[in-house]
């Protein structure tokens, strides 16, 4: 494997818990009605205000209420983070928080910590424009990392990426390169039938995306294995 150029990219996993369970936080069981049947009540949050602040998952407390794009329904929810090695496409880390809203990049400098540990230290990082913030473009320049993440022209006061890393070759490059780590996402919940977790709680997800991505590695081997022999 290369130790040079990396991709980081993150998704939501549905949470094992129904938007049913999401009351607010201390309230009992009973104070609700069940129109006679309490293993799956008919419940109506018409105009009821619902947030993280105030409500959590009495069957999962752990998930968090999250929508991927607006416009779209929100669900109980983690986040699954994704660290690529961009030469053979292989899976470098993955991880599991809660859907914050602000755990991509907390993730993506999670998993660069770890790799840090074992003596690699990427060249460039590659990522789309959800992580083209001040704040994330600084840490990856703090640790002598080329962030090469995609410009959000549209964001308030512009990207935080300029002409530093815009005017190489290998920002261009990276761009390309960047929908293989997108793929890693959809193989998990199509293929590996991640979409959904089956697991309670942060940890037991975190187990369950470990073997997840042990299995995209093992397959992905499998093809590159071929090509380095034909080579």
């Amino acid at each position: 494997m290369s130790d040079d150029h990396f991709m980081v990219d993150g998704t939501l996993i549905e949470a094992w818990a129904s938007l049913k369970s999401f009351r607010p936080k201390g309230e009992k069981a009973l104070e609700r009605p069940t129109d006679g049947d309490p293993g799956n009540p008919t419940v109506d949050f018409h105009g009821e205000k619902r947030s993280n602040k105030t409500h959590e998952s009495t069957t999962d407390p752990e998930s968090r209420l999250m929508r991927k794009s607006r416009g779209k329904e929100a669900k109980l929810c983690y986040g699954a983070h994704f660290l690529m090695e961009n030469r053979n496409g292989l899976l470098m880390d993955l991880q599991i928080t809660p859907a914050t809203g602000t755990a991509e990049e907390e993730a993506a400098e999670a998993m660069l910590k770890r790799q840090a540990h074992k003596r690699i230290r990427p060249r460039t990082l590659g990522a789309d424009k959800g992580y083209d913030t001040k704040g994330f473009v600084s840490m990856l320049r703090g640790r002598k990392i080329t962030p090469h993440v995609a410009q959000n022209t549209e964001r308030r006061g512009g990207s935080a990426i300029d002409g530093r890393t815009t005017r190489h070759g290998g920002y261009e490059i990276s761009q390309r390169i960047r929908k293989r780590v997108e793929e890693i996402g959809g193989w998990i919940k199509v293929i590996g039938g991640f979409r959904k977790t089956r697991y309670k709680g942060e940890l037991r997800t975190q187990l369950a995306g470990w073997f997840v991505g042990a299995a995209y590695n093992l397959l992905r081997m499998a093809k590159l294995l071929p090509q380095m022999e034909a080579g």
